[in-house]
């Protein structure tokens, strides 16, 4: 009889001999193709960059990159902007993908440099966002010597990415770094990382421009079973309640004009998660705009008395389900997501739809039927008259909730609104109007502090033609403040809107509604800097405003400097 433990070291045994015959196998390709050239392992890594249509780098060099940034140097046609910070560079590339749908491109030293790109790897995960994370790492021959800035980096990442490679052959850059941009961008997207020994830059190896991406085992289903949505079909057939909970999927899956024509159709009303925001333009009377903890009354009470709930691109997050067992118990639910492991993960479903959004709405739209929605909607207006959004305009100051309205309509609606994480994220999450997807960006799974300033830089190199503003809080901008620098460096007009009030404002919501006002180490005043100063001093502009009257001025004013 064999122990579980063997089982489990045959098991290990097995994957590590597939992988190396996948590796050999893609080595022998490259080193047989009749196109492949000679080169050193940074030329290598810069033509399959080239190769991959990357254009931006965010990144910071160290010791053992050096040889790769003299390649930089000395190729202008790709851009590497140079951020104070490696989580600055991770959440630049985290907001260039979030605009662009492309994926983000970091590079960074090792040791340190590895480790400080940790958290924003995590908020990519977390939020599904395609990324390509390039770490130095000290020569192959000294890993796990505890080498001069060495850590293991695979080790570290692999949770927190779709999947790393330890590059060992100066020529398997050829294949790995194309693998990693599919792996990265398809099905559920996400961060890939690749580890870059220095001698594996610096040694030579062949490039095959030819290398083709095979992943034995990693097959995508694009196109939803026609079984299960013609069951979901019937289903929205028969609703007399429908409801459409739209999530990050249908933005990640470029899927928002489809959803946009399963809403007409069926005449469903649409509700968006924080993720969702801009999926569906919320000036649309279907609109019902977000739900969730911090979601909309009228949204929340629609989708406990739904009677079929059409959940896209959603993962019946806890901040929207609250207690699973009294989440929608009178709907019968179908749930439409291209990763298998998110169906029934949170909440048990009737008709489940493994596939690519846009491919799967496209399918379904040529199935559903106007319904008749009279009764809902009366319903739905009634919650929304009786208990609507509504805030107090103080005597003195701005009300937050003022500000993002304010904001909304200053910018159009138009801008890309990037922010960080906490009270001014919840605000600008319910006041501020968003009708295009790529329009909202949000550390919205890991709510990460210190995202919304780099993301914001991030989001206006890809669309350098759309007014980007940052939303954050006095806390927040400061965990990433020194990307001032990045900023005014290379002349990227983000607004940035810091909201002072000398605390961190969730966490002193929290303290006083859980412990009787007792505020623990949330009070930031006697630390903040001036602002404006802070801003001068970077050579950027700043500007102060106590009043509406002042805010909708300078706010204006801002938005004429580029």
């Amino acid at each position: 009889m064999t122990s579980g433990k063997t089982m489990r070291f045959m098991k290990t045994a097995n994957a590590k001999s597939r992988r190396a015959d996948h590796e050999d196998q893609k080595l022998r390709a490259i080193q047989t193709d009749k196109n492949a050239v000679e080169l050193k392992g940074s030329q290598i890594f810069i033509q399959s960059l080239l190769s991959q249509g990357v254009d931006t780098i965010f990144g910071y060099p160290g010791g053992v990159l050096l040889g790769l940034y003299d390649e930089l140097y000395k190729t202008p046609e790709l851009r590497h902007l140079l951020v104070r910070h490696e989580q600055g560079g991770t959440h630049a590339a985290d907001g260039y993908a979030r605009a662009t749908g492309k994926p983000g491109v970091v590079l960074v030293t090792s040791g340190p440099g590895a480790t400080n790109a940790v958290t924003g790897i995590t908020t990519a995960m977390m939020d599904s966002i395609p990324m390509v994370v390039f770490t130095g790492q000290v020569p192959s021959t000294m890993i796990g010597n505890d080498a001069f800035q060495e850590a293991d980096t695979i080790g570290i990442t692999r949770p927190i990415t779709k999947h790393s490679y330890l590059v060992k052959n100066a020529a398997d850059l050829s294949w790995v770094i194309p693998e990693a941009f599919h792996v990265a961008r398809t099905g559920r997207p996400g961060p890939v990382l690749v580890d870059l020994p220095k001698d594996m830059l610096n040694s030579t190896g062949m490039y095959s421009p030819n290398a083709a991406v095979s992943i034995r085992g990693y097959n995508v289903q694009e196109e939803g079973d026609f079984g299960q949505i013609s069951r979901a079909a019937e289903l929205l057939k028969q609703a007399e309640r429908p409801l459409i909970y739209a999530g990050g999927g249908v933005v990640s899956g470029e899927a928002w004009d489809e959803l946009q024509e399963l809403a007409k159709t069926t005449g469903a009303p649409v509700t968006t998660t924080l993720m969702g925001l801009g999926a569906y333009p919320e000036n649309d009377k279907q609109s019902l705009g977000m739900l969730g903890m911090h979601g909309t009354w009228w949204a929340n009470m629609a989708i406990q008395e739904c009677d079929v709930l059409v959940a896209v691109g959603a993962r019946f997050d806890d901040r929207v389900t609250g207690k699973v067992d009294e989440f929608s118990t009178k709907s019968k639910k179908i749930h439409i997501d291209i990763d298998p492991s998110c169906i029934n993960k949170n909440v048990q479903v009737e008709v489940p739809i493994i596939g690519h959004t846009k491919s799967v709405l496209k399918q379904l739209n040529q199935l559903v039927q106007p319904l008749e929605l009279d009764d809902w909607y009366k319903q739905i207006d009634e919650w929304r008259a009786n208990h609507p959004l509504r805030y107090n305009k103080p005597e003195n100051g701005i009300a937050p909730q003022h500000l993002m309205e304010m904001t909304s309509e200053i910018t159009k609606g138009e801008a890309i609104v990037t922010v960080d994480v906490g009270q001014h994220q919840m605000w600008a999450a319910q006041y501020y109007k968003f009708n295009h997807p790529r329009s909202w960006l949000s550390s919205s799974g890991l709510g990460t502090m210190g995202f919304g300033f780099p993301s914001g830089i991030g989001a206006k190199v890809a669309c350098p033609d759309r007014d980007v503003v940052c939303i954050t809080g006095d806390g927040g901008f400061q965990m990433t403040a020194m990307e001032l620098g990045t900023a005014v460096a290379y002349n990227i007009p983000v607004k940035v809107v810091i909201m002072n009030n000398n605390y961190l404002g969730m966490v002193r919501q929290w303290q006083e509604l859980f412990f009787e006002g007792r505020y623990s180490h949330s009070h930031l005043e006697s630390g903040n800097p001036d602002f404006v100063a802070l801003a001068e001093s970077y050579g950027a502009v700043g500007m102060r405003a106590e009043t509406p009257e002042q805010y909708r001025e300078i706010m204006q004013k801002a938005m004429q400097i580029n």
